[in-house]
This record gives C-alpha cells, sequence and structure tokens, in this order.
C-alpha cells in the first residue's frame, strides 16, 4: 500500500491494510473477507464527532450484522487508546491503529482539511465479502451513519 489511492468510483478493489487492534492482534483486510465490512476511518478518539459516530455504528451493529456486515474502524490513536475509548463508550466492534496513516492513504482517508492542514478525513467504506468497494462516504453525517449504512447496504443487497 503505497501512496494515496486515486479518487475512483465504485466498484474496485478495496486496497489490503495490515494494522493492530486495540487488544495487539494485527489484522488485515482478508482476516476481514467473507461478510460485508464497514470499514470507517475517523479522526481521533474520545472527540465529539467520532464518539458520536461512532456510537450511531454502535447501535445500528446488531441489525448489521444481522444482513451480515461487521463493523471495522480506523483511526490513528493507539491500542491502550482504542481499548478505552471502545470501554468508555459500549463499543461492540474492532477499532484498528493506523499511527503510520497507511491504510488512511489507500483509502483516501487522508488530505487536506479546513484551512489547509493535513489530516485524516472521515470516510467509510461499504466492502462487500469479496473485499469489493461497493460504497464510498465522503462526508458523513456522524448522527445518523448507522442507519444510513443499514438502508445503503440493504439496497445493495436487493
Amino acid at each position: 500500500m503505497k501512496g494515496t489511492m486515486p479518487q475512483q468510483q465504485p466498484p474496485y478493489q478495496a486496497p489490503d491494510f495490515s494494522l493492530v487492534d486495540s487488544d495487539g492482534k494485527r489484522r488485515n483486510l482478508n482476516d476481514l473477507s467473507g461478510s460485508w465490512l464497514v470499514l470507517y476511518f475517523y479522526p481521533e478518539d474520545n472527540t465529539p464527532g467520532c464518539t458520536i459516530e461512532a456510537c450511531s455504528l454502535r447501535d445500528s451493529r446488531d441489525t448489521l450484522a444481522e444482513l451480515g456486515a461487521q463493523i471495522v474502524g480506523v483511526s490513528r490513536d493507539d491500542p491502550a487508546s482504542h481499548e478505552a475509548f471502545k470501554q468508555k463508550h459500549s463499543l461492540n466492534f474492532t477499532l484498528l491503529c493506523d499511527p503510520d496513516i497507511v491504510a488512511h492513504k489507500a483509502y483516501g482517508a487522508w488530505g487536506k482539511k479546513m484551512f489547509g492542514h493535513e489530516g485524516a478525513l472521515r470516510k467509510t467504506f461499504l466492502i462487500d465479502p469479496s473485499g469489493t468497494v461497493q460504497k464510498v462516504y465522503g462526508r458523513v453525517n456522524v448522527v445518523d451513519h448507522g442507519p444510513r449504512v443499514i438502508a445503503d447496504l440493504k439496497a445493495l443487497q436487493s
């Protein structure tokens, strides 16, 4: 995974990654294949917008699981921060650490933000069981993100 992923329109093959989760276990895209994947990138644990987004996805997890999907969040935070974030907000899904922003760049989730500085971009990718990106959310409404992903997953599956 070198460089930044060019802006593509789905469907396209999801870039692979190898990242550590909050338990220190290394995960890659292949480990998550075989089911739908909601892969979301967010700026930082325990910030207001990131917490609202995580809780929206948490509250939608059971319905997503019934639809055959799992949720995985990615930020630059370390395993201890992720574990504290999960415990504090009862998050029921995996969080991955990308301190070197390799996966962020491969997915186009790193770039210019307000006032011209670079940082993590809030993006979500809906990836099918074969590893193909079927939908990209470039501008996420953190409040209703979970229900929106459920509706889109249902539409893609029909």
